[in-house]
């Protein structure tokens, strides 16, 4: 095979010890994002697992060496959810991480041409399978750690964050591949890969500007009791200058605005002066429980959303017969919250906007699905309280960035406790209210007009669809070549002695 030493098999311990280095090489690419966020760290990081699999003895130890990578991934992408998961952690870390086995064993067969090519297709196959909502969603997709910058994100523009982590993955499948053969133009290779991203930016123009809105971000901070939740919204939006909007964040509102007449006459008065998007988290009649973005207008009329995506394991235990256990031993939702129908958008003094809540901002399709519905601002309702000592409420704000420059629309999110965030339509950041503070940040946005659309808007998960139809091939080619591998193995064993034989 091209560009790749003659190697030996490893004693069990030194093999131990490769995966165990797989699993620390699979831990380092979470430093690219929020709250290190050292996003430069993106373009090289995985140099070190593909060298690791790629001086394996045969391609079955290369995907054990993979699975290890993909689960210190994932151990320490999601080690903010033991709150809510506990124990669970390391089970699905194990389960999801062994779709890494599949990029390692890639890693270790392929050419360093075609490695090149297809281990970036490898990559965001893995990334879309965790997609699927049912599977946790994509929480830490690799393209997302390039949020603070939009040269970077005029990608997503083009093929969405699928298309940023393929670049990335390619820049880093370069640069190991030019080590492996020692061959420079694999480094050129990785400067030209790179610089897609600024022509992309050179290339489209920036985003049509229709008319202007200004957005108030409201943060209470934590405040447990719902009663001083509610009065401490109520005084930071009645200190607001004038504004087209005040946002509240997720679950601002612990009680039934439908039912309870006193709460709904407060905000009715706090709306006359402003619309106020609020977020309703409390039983209805039924005794369900749902969350709901209310738009409570000057004019007295009111719009709803109820979040349709919830969080696994957070809001819902997903195959709760087999895993409801988990309730017992860690925060797990110990009944089920009850998802909304999809997506709608809203209008308020003459902007459209599309109103998501908290996990539903991890997921490209639903900004595409308002932006599709004429949406002009993305605007998200979080809150991350639950998981405010670690890293992911500036992970979870960083995504607006992301969804922004797909769409080419502003993107603000109003965290009950933390991160606010504004972004304009290419991911350039405009507030940023962190963590432990209080108060509202105030944004003026440029929309565009609601027929824009960028090329990500029009084609979708595209480079996704792509790379997943690449990825099936190679392991139908995989399957195929260890088939006949294991048929001429076979053929050479010498045939037993016959009857009679000396």
């Amino acid at each position: 095979m091209i560009g790749r030493a003659v190697v030996r098999p490893l004693s069990s311990a030194s093999e131990r010890w490769a995966r165990a280095a797989c699993l620390a090489c699979g831990v380092l690419p979470v430093l690219a994002f929020p709250r290190p966020a050292l996003s430069w760290l993106a373009w090289v990081v995985l140099v070190p697992g593909l060298l690791l699999m790629r001086s394996a003895p045969d391609a079955r130890t290369a995907a054990y060496r993979g699975w290890w990578f993909g689960t210190g991934y994932l151990l320490a992408a999601l080690y903010w959810t033991v709150p809510n998961i506990g124990p669970g952690l390391l089970l699905v870390a194990a389960v999801f991480g062994a779709l890494w086995a599949v990029w390692g064993a890639a890693a270790h067969r392929l050419s360093p041409v075609a490695a090149v090519v297809v281990l970036p297709c490898v990559w965001v196959s893995i990334e879309f399978v965790r997609y699927w909502p049912r599977l946790g969603g994509p929480w830490a997709l690799l393209g997302a750690t390039q949020w603070k910058h939009p040269v970077m994100l005029s990608l997503a523009a083009v093929g969405g964050v699928w298309l940023v982590s393929f670049v990335l993955v390619a820049v880093n499948t370069a640069i190991a591949m030019a080590v492996v053969s020692r061959k420079p133009g694999f480094a050129v290779l990785a400067v030209a890969l790179a610089c897609t991203a600024p022509l992309a930016w050179a290339i489209r123009p920036a985003p049509p500007a229709d008319r202007t809105v200004r957005i108030a971000l409201v943060q209470t901070g934590i405040v447990h009791n719902r009663a001083v939740r509610l009065d401490a919204g109520e005084r930071i939006t009645a200190a607001l200058p004038p504004v087209d909007l005040a946002v509240w964040g997720e679950s601002s509102v612990g009680y039934d605005v439908v039912r309870d007449a006193r709460v709904s006459a407060r905000l009715e008065a706090l709306a006359r002066t402003r619309p106020v998007l609020v977020n309703e988290d409390a039983r209805d009649a039924g005794g369900r429980i749902s969350k709901s973005a209310i738009l409570l207008r000057p004019d007295g009329t009111r719009d709803r959303y109820v979040k349709t995506r919830l969080v696994p394991f957070g809001e819902y235990v997903p195959f709760r017969s087999a895993l409801g256990w988990l309730a017992s031993v860690s925060g797990a939702a110990g009944e089920d919250r009850v998802p909304g129908t999809g997506v709608r958008v809203m209008r308020v003094d003459g902007v459209t906007i599309g109103p998501l809540i908290c996990f539903e901002s991890t997921f490209p399709d639903y900004a595409r699905a308002v932006a599709g519905r004429g949406a002009q601002v993305l605007v998200y309702q979080s809150s991350t309280s639950t998981f405010q000592e670690s890293w992911a409420p500036p992970q979870h704000a960083s995504l607006a960035a992301v969804r922004a420059a797909e769409t080419g629309r502003p993107a603000v999110q109003a965290a009950l406790t933390g991160v606010s965030a504004a972004f304009d339509a290419q991911g350039r950041r405009l507030a940023w209210l962190d963590t432990g503070r209080r108060g509202a940040a105030v944004v003026t946005l440029a929309v565009p007009p609601a027929g824009h659309r960028t090329p990500y808007d029009r084609f979708g998960d595209y480079v996704a669809y792509l790379s997943a139809a690449a990825t099936g091939v190679i392991l139908v080619i995989t399957f195929r070549s260890l088939g006949c591998t294991a048929r001429r193995r076979r053929d050479r064993r010498p045939s037993p002695p016959g009857p009679g034989s000396a």
